[in-house]
């Protein structure tokens, strides 16, 4: 195996200890020099010891004279010498030690788990064995995670060996795995038969996204024929492990000409890479921050909050004053329930708003107000109706910013959106929008708007739609996206 059990008890900070000494060039690392520097301090060292010696006897002599007995010790700053001419160092107090923390990266763990084995060779066709591709996936796959400086566990490394399923949960358990993956092949009771396809299997909230993007990678990569994304609690090893597992299905044995592809090298390259790009976007993943604008609504941000509480995500809602006096309960909602809330604006009427800059101040104050008073939220982060560049604004926006900017406040535009405040418009086209307008991108500011019902029919399909991004809410931390 790769790596050791407990390993990741040991990671953390290291210390080093270093003293003043160390600091002004003395002590470790550095001592007193060595060769032709060394020499020219012994020499001085000696000439200094001399002159010491021939004073403490002059000293001595007169002090025996005029004081009976008594003894004279000189001390020179940090050193004293002895008879044998060689500099000692004084004890350096606890005190002037310093400890210096040296954080040690952190290396994820993978625990990857070939199906069967052993007696076990799970579904066959002819001298095809399901063991035998899981074990040769599972080696290409941790070799390509190694490559991304992965640590790696495999349950089982030869296709003798057999492991019950509470071994394999066991390994992962005692390894602290951050996420376990375990592969294998179908078969229908035919023993040939047209079904193909690769189907993923997770269990719990916890496990769903890493499901997804190991579902996902394995597709674009392949192909194949998508049976979707499943969740089960008949699983041993997806029900039974800590930390977010799933089980993937790459292909049917009971299909020919999927069994053929699963022989080849180059096709199980691809489900390697596929998997292993699941797994680097579950690790390392990209950044989104759903907004919603225009609220609140009593309706659709209330099916919105339900389900972004389900899934455990927070956003953040743009809110317009008028909205949050006539729906002062949803208002709270979206603060009790850890979302942030930013001003929109007031009555969203583009030429009151942007007739001057007195007259932006004067809305955005009253919305400002009235969540405040509703809240007690002091807001910091504010949209622009319209963003903040539109042809409602354009000869009052660089003093609005300016002056937003100088009494504290952060504004943020988008850079991805659904589209969803177009007319006649559905859930699949939104998604769609959504998808086009993202372009990969590390970071994405999504704009929705939580009055729109087709935006909170969609929603959950669009947070499945984005498995590689963290879904996080803005914070006056996040570096804006402005325009």
């Amino acid at each position: 195996m790769y790596g050791q059990a407990g390993r990741r008890q040991a990671k953390g900070v290291r210390l080093v200890r270093m003293s003043q000494y160390d600091r002004m060039g003395y002590g470790a690392g550095r001592g007193f020099g060595t060769g032709r520097g060394r020499q020219k301090k012994g020499a001085w060292f000696l000439a200094v010891f001399l002159g010491l010696l021939a004073a403490a006897c002059v000293g001595t002599l007169v002090c025996l004279f005029y004081m009976d007995g008594q003894e004279s010790i000189t001390v020179v700053e940090n050193e004293v010498f002895s008879y044998a001419g060689e500099p000692e160092a004084v004890p350096v107090p606890v005190e002037d030690i310093v400890l210096l923390e040296e954080t040690e990266p952190y290396v994820p763990l993978v625990v990857i788990d070939p199906g069967h084995g052993g007696e076990d060779e799970g579904c066959s066709r002819g001298d095809v064995t399901e063991d035998a591709i899981n074990l040769e996936l599972a080696r290409m796959l941790a070799a390509k995670l190694r490559e991304m400086g992965v640590d790696v566990v495999l349950t089982r490394e030869e296709e003798t060996t057999g492991k019950s399923l509470e071994e394999r949960v066991q390994t992962a358990e005692e390894y602290d795995a951050d996420i376990y993956v375990s592969i294998h092949q179908n078969a229908c009771e035919e023993r040939e038969n047209s079904t193909t396809g690769i189907e993923t299997w997770y269990y719990g909230e916890e496990s769903r996204r890493l499901a997804r993007l190991v579902h996902m990678g394995t597709l674009e990569k392949t192909k194949a024929r998508d049976r979707e994304v499943r969740q089960s609690d008949e699983l041993y090893v997806l029900r039974e492990t800590s930390m977010p597992a799933c089980l993937i299905e790459t292909g049917f044995l009971s299909n020919r000409k999927e069994r053929e592809a699963l022989c080849d090298p180059a096709y199980r390259e691809k489900l390697a890479a596929g998997i292993a790009w699941g797994i680097q976007y579950y690790l390392y993943p990209k950044t989104m921050y759903l907004t919603f604008d225009d609220g609140p609504s009593e309706e659709t941000t209330g099916k919105i909050l339900d389900i972004l509480k389900e899934r455990d995500i927070k956003a953040t809602f743009f809110v317009v004053g008028e909205n949050v006096r006539r729906y002062p309960d949803m208002a709270r909602r979206i603060v009790e329930e850890g979302h942030t809330i930013g001003i929109h604006c007031n009555c969203h009427v583009y030429d009151e708003i942007y007739a001057s800059v007195d007259s932006y101040l004067e809305d955005f104050q009253a919305a400002y107000d009235a969540v405040y008073e509703t809240t007690g939220v002091e807001v910091k982060l504010f949209r622009f109706p319209g963003g903040s560049i539109n042809a409602y604004n354009k000869e009052v926006c660089e003093d609005i910013i300016q002056e937003m900017t100088q009494r504290g406040y952060i504004y943020f535009d988008w850079n991805g959106s659904l589209e969803d405040a177009v007319k006649k418009s559905t859930p699949e086209k939104l998604l769609q929008n959504a998808r086009e307008s993202t372009l990969g991108r590390k970071k994405i500011v999504m704009l929705a708007h939580d009055i729109i019902p087709n935006t909170a029919q969609c929603l959950e399909a669009l947070i499945d739609q984005f498995p590689e991004y963290q879904m996080e809410p803005l914070t006056p931390e996040v570096e804006p996206i402005q325009f």
